[in-house]
């Protein structure tokens, strides 16, 4: 077997495809975008080819992309174990009388944000060298709560081999252990080989030790726990000299900053920061550099350049921070970041002309994912891979063209143009959305990973 160097390791992201039952519910309590938009009529075909579209885009500059599939939804299962009985019909019919929200919530697309898929550790960090997963519980709202059991099924599907890869279950679903993936996670290292330092970012702490109400939000709850990030970091076998955990501002997210990847990117030894990111900021950059075996290079951005209010309407720190084999760095904005003017003189005057390796924006097109709080970083799940994990990955899910025009004729086949938060009760959207997974799981060669398909 030839030896892996430092080369043979890629990041690999792999983007959530946008789900056949796209819409704007406002169901995520502290994400203002999914509040200010709840109700509207959304576009599922739109959004799964802007979705697309962005992945194409980074396949052709050379980056690597994958794709993961979206969860089924309606959730039908969930709203039977809710009490709904009767055909799927009447079962649908009765929740959009009795209990609309609920309907909503098992409806929801949001597992197109695969950033709170899982967090994720290199074999590079891992002490018996093999990738480690653990499935988020996202216990903190019920529509995400409804994603592990599936996310744990698709992973296991592609990631399938145990000489390479390994599994870890969800944490226990309770307050206490409240776990929002990578999300609240990152990895900062040298190149992506090169053993890296993981920074966990919590909200809250649940089992004393904190200096009080002061040091947690009072306007959105903190959905990230300090002993999840720490059971994370303990599951994936991480010594304390690989880690820092530390807290984020409460004020950040009573400002509509749900997760950290609303505040903060980091890729290679870059961390891209909002000054509001961490409870204690000198601390945070003090224990990364003192872990770290490669130089960080922080550029932080000030308030006085950016508002918080700027930062959460434009997701600037909810970018894809990309690296090129020249060594510079590639950022992937929202087109929302040219509509507001401060953000777009900060990225033009401190990134592309300060001292860090940005040296490239480039703007997607993710209006319909933005409407409901997610930006190009939340649609997707970095996974550094060697050269031979990536052989060993199962199915069809490293974009290509053929892929790609696979995916958007797909899409065009069983996506809708328009849906309204009425449109969730109608049956023959349930019966669409079964015949798209079906089949995109043939598409992805992944095997049987629902709940419709496993009887």
């Amino acid at each position: 077997m030839s030896q892996t160097t430092n080369a043979d390791y890629r990041e690999v992201n792999f983007d959530g495809l946008v789900g056949p039952t796209h819409n704007y519910s406002g169901l995520a309590h502290g994400n203002v975008a999914s509040m200010r938009h709840g109700g509207l009529v959304s576009n599922p075909r739109e959004a799964a080819l802007q979705g697309l579209a962005k992945m194409k885009a980074l396949m052709d500059a050379g980056y690597a992309q994958g794709v993961l599939p979206p969860q089924q939804r309606p959730d039908l299962g969930a709203l039977r174990s809710l009490g709904f009985t009767g055909s799927n019909r009447e079962v649908l019919a009765r929740a959009a009388k009795e209990a609309p929200q609920v309907l909503r919530a098992v409806c929801s697309a949001s597992s197109m944000w695969t950033a709170n898929a899982a967090t994720v550790t290199p074999s590079r960090d891992a002490a018996d060298g093999r990738v480690h997963f653990t499935p988020a519980n996202l216990q903190s709202s019920f529509h995400r709560y409804l994603e592990p059991e599936t996310t744990g099924r698709v992973l296991a599907a592609i990631f399938r081999h145990e000489a390479h890869f390994a599994h870890h279950p969800a944490l226990p679903a309770t307050p206490a252990f409240s776990d929002e993936g990578a999300a609240n996670h990152t990895r900062l290292c040298g190149e992506h080989g090169e053993a890296g330092v993981h920074l966990y970012v919590y909200g809250r702490q649940s089992f004393g030790g904190g200096s009080g109400e002061s040091r947690e939000p009072k306007r959105f709850p903190a959905r990230q726990t300090l002993e999840a990030s720490q059971a994370v970091a303990r599951q994936h076998g991480l010594a304390a000299a690989q880690t820092v955990f530390a807290q984020q501002h409460p004020e950040a997210i009573d400002a509509g900053v749900f997760h950290n990847d609303v505040i903060a990117v980091g890729n290679g030894p870059v961390l891209l920061y909002h000054e509001m990111a961490f409870l204690d900021e000198q601390a945070t950059l003090d224990e990364l550099r003192a872990k770290m075996t490669t130089p960080l290079i922080p550029v932080r951005v000030p308030s006085e350049a950016v508002s918080m209010e700027d930062a959460v309407a434009s997701y600037l720190f909810n970018s894809q921070l990309l690296s090129n084999p020249d060594g510079s760095m590639t950022l992937v904005v929202p087109g929302e970041c040219q509509e507001r003017e401060a953000v777009w003189r900060t990225i033009q005057d401190l990134l592309l002309a300060g001292h860090n390796p940005i040296g490239e924006v480039i703007v997607k097109d993710v209006k319909q994912s933005m409407r409901n709080g997610g930006g190009p970083a939340c649609l997707r799940l970095r996974v550094v891979l060697s050269a031979e994990e990536r052989a060993a990955l199962t199915g069809r899910v490293l974009l290509s063209d053929d892929l790609y025009g696979e995916l958007t004729a797909w899409v065009g086949r069983h996506y809708r143009d328009r849906l309204a938060p009425d449109d969730l009760a109608d049956p023959q959207l349930a019966d669409e959305t079964l015949t798209a997974l079906d089949e995109l799981t043939r598409i992805l060669q992944i095997g049987s990973v629902y709940p419709f398909q496993l009887g």
